[in-house]
């Protein structure tokens, strides 16, 4: 059987086509996911509410600054849930978008990267929610002069925490770009291990620019991602180059 990609001669128009065709499915899923959730947004923002509510004195809490917050707000934060419950859906689309294209040693390492890289995403989320909101609205509202209410409003908070989400969901997927990296031949782990000084200049470059203007949030970005890069160096290294499968003449 040959090795060579299963869409070699496929016309391009059929990419497009197919391509629409799972864009289409990946809207269709949102959605559904959207429908679904839609009687639960209040909770749900809530739930992303809560590690700054329970932070607030007293009978202290949110504000909504425009007319429209009440339901938009939580309107849009149950559509971006949806989009990161549908994750796993959309990357299977795009690994069976891709897959035709590959070659067989592409395939088995790209299955792996393909779990690994949601998981990762996940747990970049998790790990922004659980431990760096408690942290960082600590010293938000513990800073506060004594005699002002922290009373944010909710939109804002919504547009920081969905930033913070992103910011450490791609964050965590360093290790997938560390070993393609390697593996592809781009670079050995020794070249990239040499460069470790400018990697840790650059997490904290990309800590300030994607969290608050705070040291605490900016370090708890940038030693996960030194970490991670650290941790995609030692996979690297374990791989064993394949020779790229070529096609049959």
């Amino acid at each position: 059987m040959s090795d060579q990609p299963q869409d070699k001669h496929q016309p391009f128009i059929d990419h497009l086509i197919e391509l629409r065709d799972r864009l289409l499915r990946i809207l269709l899923v949102v959605l559904v996911l959207f429908v679904c959730l839609m009687p639960f947004a209040s909770e749900i923002y809530n739930f992303i509410a809560h590690p700054l509510q329970e932070r607030l004195a007293g009978d202290v809490g949110m504000i909504a600054t425009e007319v429209t917050s009440t339901f938009l707000t939580p309107f849009k934060t149950t559509f971006i849930v949806s989009f990161f419950i549908a994750i796993p859906f959309v990357l299977y689309q795009v690994w069976s978008f891709i897959a035709p294209g590959l070659y067989k040693n592409e395939k088995r390492i790209a299955i792996p990267l393909l779990i690994s890289s949601v998981a990762l995403f996940y747990i970049g989320i998790a790990f922004a929610y659980f431990v760096v909101f408690p942290l960082l609205f600590d010293f938000f509202v513990g800073t506060a002069p004594e005699d002002i209410k922290v009373m944010p409003d909710m939109r804002s908070y919504l547009d920081l925490v969905l930033k913070l989400f992103f910011a450490f969901g791609f964050a965590f997927e360093i290790p997938i770009a560390t070993v393609l990296l390697i593996w592809s031949g781009v670079v050995d782990a020794k070249t990239l291990a040499s460069k470790r000084p400018y990697v840790i200049v650059g997490c904290f470059l990309i800590g300030m620019l994607l969290t608050p203007p705070d040291i605490i949030s900016q370090s708890l970005l940038a030693f996960p991602m030194w970490l991670l890069f650290e941790i995609g160096i030692l996979f690297g290294r374990w791989m064993k180059s394949s020779p790229k499968d070529k096609p049959a003449t």
